[in-house]
């Protein structure tokens, strides 16, 4: 029953992370003043990657715990944002509203990870690495907005 349940949950993450294929950074991007400490472009999809093994890990085993439909509506709440922000931030070339639903997705997790530690330690355990991300990304968004101020206040793809 794990295995299905895991293979359920990876596909949900892939669903969600097709969208950085579908919207991919580009010359929009690149052409932005970024601060020195953003990740080379080969450490997102390793990271991301990684990432849903976790997320679907503790997404199954959270899921075959008696007790857990909060934790299973925090699991799909972070996903639909997770796969949310890329398109946002991405392909409407909306730094703010990125921003706003970065901070949606890192509520979401860190309240993920509290309702899964609860029913299962290491259900809660395995998105401890994405909280950190999430974190990360949260952070280089707010940088991006803050580095570039005339293109943050377009809020919309030019």
């Amino acid at each position: 029953m794990f295995w299905l349940l895991f293979c359920i949950f990876f596909a949900a993450c892939l669903g969600a992370g097709i969208t950085g294929g579908l919207f991919p950074p580009g010359p929009w991007y690149r052409a932005l003043a970024k601060p020195w400490w953003t990740p080379p472009d080969w450490v997102f999809p390793v990271t991301w990657m990684v990432l849903y093994v976790c997320m679907a890990t503790a997404g199954a085993r959270a899921a075959m715990v008696e007790g857990n439909g909060i934790a299973m509506a925090f699991w799909a709440m972070q996903i639909a944002f997770n796969g949310l922000w890329t398109p946002v931030f991405f392909g409407l070339r909306n730094i703010r509203l990125g921003l706003g639903i970065i901070v949606i997705l890192w509520l979401t997790v860190l309240s993920g990870l509290l309702a899964m530690w609860a029913v299962d330690w290491l259900a809660g355990a395995l998105f401890v690495p994405y909280l950190i991300w999430v974190s990360i990304a949260a952070a280089l968004n707010v940088e991006v907005w803050r580095l570039n101020p005339d293109e943050a206040a377009k809020g919309k793809a030019s």
